[in-house]
């Protein structure tokens, strides 16, 4: 069965670029154009990762990761940032921090190599 992975970014060409990547990997892709609704959305698809954009609009997918860090139903699941923030290092140190960040632009090797290495996990 193949492994699915929530992709939550309100940018619809990313969104679309990295569920062709991941889907022609063998990925079952669902996707979110924000996080208002990502924890009904875990519950009813229950997928084994998520890859969070860090600036979302609403809340930003920062605060998402943390809350979902802090939730005991969500807080095993890997969650993945992505960002162009210089000073992304600094989300791994913080309370409720993503498993991994993948610093954009990424290539299709590095989006691989990081959902591999954090469904390996």
């Amino acid at each position: 069965m193949a492994k699915k992975i929530l992709i939550v970014d309100h940018n619809g060409l990313m969104t679309e670029v990295m569920s062709y990547i991941l889907t022609s990997n063998g990925y079952e892709v669902i996707t979110l154009d924000n996080a208002v609704h990502i924890f009904s959305n875990i519950r009813q698809n229950h997928p084994d990762l998520i890859i969070l954009d860090a600036v979302l609009p609403g809340i930003d997918g920062i605060d998402v990761c943390r809350l979902l860090k802090w939730n005991k139903e969500t807080q095993t699941l890997p969650v993945i940032i992505c960002t162009d923030s210089e000073n992304a290092e600094n989300y791994l140190k913080q309370e409720g921090a993503p498993d991994d960040i993948l610093h954009k632009p990424f290539g299709m090797n590095n989006l691989i190599e990081t959902v591999e290495h954090q469904l390996a996990a």
